[in-house]
């Protein structure tokens, strides 16, 4: 829809256009929504029987809103989203310092100039893209900044005392009258500041240096906060969250499924990275780091695992595996199990440790969550070697395993070529035939990077040996290395 023609408040009001309050908007534009089965959120998956039903009803209720949940759970994403369902054009009197709708003005200057001009009142229109404002609670912001202060050079230059209400200069949230206002990190701001929204939210009064001004502010307010933040940094009054109509919990996706979802929907890839090809074992994998991550010991459960751990890790896979087609200058192709351990800077940057984390250190726990992935995922998909070995049944994998007991070693280079890559997995005896008995469907890449998954999997099982050495990983005979080092041990002590 283009711009409204609409020049005067005389044309407006011969258009049949009516007032709805910003909260009323909303209301009416998600009935519609609901009635014709139209999208409301784009990107934002596995809420769909959780949190968008809270928040619907919240809108349906008129009642500003608090998304109280750990860092990485979409808040502020599904808040800057409430755009859409605001009105696409709003009119309002050309020139008011808070955006004053034609037929309910609320500023002195707004009124003024209504009641000078009359019907010939300029008209301006706002699209619903610009009715949104944000501020992130820190510890420099100030009453003023929110609320509003005296303005001494305004009353300097229209020569104004300070008794007079023309000298105000607003702050941020009456200069966002008719927008959804959104205050990310709430137990941040200072308590003081948390008091000034008590009559904003309630009543709609609005102090400012000893004026006690009756405007009524048609915002919709939208808080975010961490649950860590109640004891961390700070806290939000009662008094405050007494007046928020609705707190929705956020949580993290409770399905790898969504996590996949998200993850392809918000990682950066430029056209060429888009033409690597990501075998489903590999997708998988990445979500399962978060997974793991959120259940680990060494990492700090209040601060929570971001969904952006899971962005970066698949992106940095993209690249490890981007930098070897371009050192070997070869068309991009495919990732593989090892790429992984190329994520792990990315890992390190996205995850809060306890105290024995950072004794162990970043890098060796990212190690870590990479390996339980690995041997978390792959008893969901070939049979649990701990179990087979309860059973007596261990020819499953004896063709493998007895391979490397011969002697034999395979090393697996980062940097090394797909034919090589695809030569060196095709040597292992029975290795092969595992993956077709269990996947006759898989072909191509697929079936080659489940074989390196197999060999992974069966190292973190203690099945196989896995090295990880400078230029890729080496997988061994588990025992015979074993024996090894022990035997290096005795002479050590010899």
């Amino acid at each position: 829809m283009s711009q409204p023609t609409i020049k005067t408040l005389g044309e407006l009001k011969k258009s049949g256009y009516k007032f709805l309050t910003i909260k009323d908007e909303l209301r009416e534009n998600l009935i519609s929504k609901l009635k014709s089965n139209a999208p409301i959120f784009d990107g934002i998956f596995g809420y769909e029987n959780t949190v968008i039903p809270e928040l619907q009803r919240a809108i349906l209720s008129r009642h500003n809103i608090l998304f109280l949940g750990l860092r990485g759970q979409a808040k502020t994403k599904m808040a800057r989203q409430l755009v859409n369902l605001l009105d696409e054009y709003i009119p309002v009197v050309a020139g008011s310092p808070l955006n004053d709708d034609p037929l309910q003005p609320i500023s002195n200057f707004a009124k003024k100039l209504i009641s000078e001009k009359k019907d010939e009142t300029p008209v301006n229109w706002i699209h619903r893209s610009e009715r949104f404002a944000e501020k992130l609670a820190t510890p420099d912001v100030s009453v003023a900044d929110l609320i509003g202060d005296l303005d001494p050079i305004k009353a300097a230059n229209l020569k104004l005392s300070f008794s007079d209400e023309n000298v105000i200069h607003y702050g941020l949230i009456p200069r966002s009258n008719r927008f959804i206002f959104v205050i990310n990190e709430l137990p941040d701001l200072q308590a003081r500041l948390q008091v000034a929204l008590f009559n904003i939210l309630q009543e709609g009064d609005v102090q400012i240096r000893g004026f006690n001004l009756r405007i009524p502010l048609d915002l919709q307010f939208v808080f975010t906060a961490n649950p860590e933040d109640y004891t961390n940094r700070g806290s939000i009054v009662t008094p405050l969250k007494d007046r928020i109509g609705s707190q929705i919990l956020t949580h993290y996706p409770k399905s790898i499924e969504y996590s996949k979802l998200i993850t392809q929907d918000q990682a950066k890839l430029n056209a060429d990275q888009q033409k690597i090809e990501i075998p489903e074992v590999l997708k998988n994998l990445v979500e399962q780091i978060a997974v793991e991550a959120r259940t680990s010991e060494f990492v700090d459960a209040k601060s929570g695992v971001s969904a952006r751990l899971t962005i970066s890790a698949f992106e940095s896979l993209i690249s490890t595996a981007e930098l070897r087609f371009l050192t070997n200058n070869q068309p991009y192709s495919f990732t593989r199990i090892s790429d992984l351990y190329g994520a792990i800077p990315a890992i390190n940057g996205k995850i809060e440790l306890v105290y024995e984390g950072e004794q162990e250190g970043p890098a060796v726990i990212a190690q870590n969550l990479i390996s339980l992935a690995i041997r978390n995922l792959f008893v969901q998909l070939f049979p649990d070697p701990a179990k087979l070995k309860r059973k007596n049944e261990s020819s499953e994998y004896s063709g493998i395993v007895n391979w490397f007991a011969q002697g034999n070693t395979l090393d697996l280079l980062d940097k090394e070529n797909d034919k090589v890559y695809s030569s060196a997995l095709s040597i292992v005896d029975g290795l092969e035939e595992l993956v077709s008995r269990h996947y006759p469907k898989i072909k191509g890449t697929e079936k080659l990077v489940l074989m390196e998954f197999v060999l992974h999997g069966l190292a973190e099982h203690s099945l196989l040996s896995k090295n990880k050495i400078a230029e890729g990983v080496s997988f061994k005979d588990f025992f015979g290395s074993l024996m090894n080092q022990n035997l290096n041990f005795d002479k050590g002590e010899n």
